[in-house]
């Protein structure tokens, strides 16, 4: 099992627009195939930071399977423009 680990720092006064943008997306997420499970956490001492946990079956299933799908573009049209700076991902094992 993969851990996919990303901290998201939000654009100032849009944590509710992320917020309710990423329960559409998560439909997506969830979706795909080895996807196990997802928690998406907010900051408690800086406002606008979230952390995102997602467990994959493998790392392919993320990286292939999830970023090159046609559903990763509606993923990120709905998600990317929050986003400030962009951010890094890394995965665990």
């Amino acid at each position: 099992m993969i851990l996919e680990v990303a901290i998201l720092n939000i654009k100032k006064g849009l944590s509710k627009e992320f917020e309710a943008a990423f329960k559409k997306a998560k439909a997506i997420l969830s979706s795909k195939k080895g996807y196990i499970s997802h928690q998406l956490k907010k900051c408690v001492e800086i406002e606008n930071k979230y952390i995102l946990l997602v467990h994959w079956e493998t790392i392919e299933d993320h990286e292939i399977g999830f970023r090159k799908s046609e559903e990763y573009k509606v993923w990120k049209e709905l998600l990317h423009h929050f986003y400030q700076p962009f951010p890094t991902v890394e995965h665990y094992k």
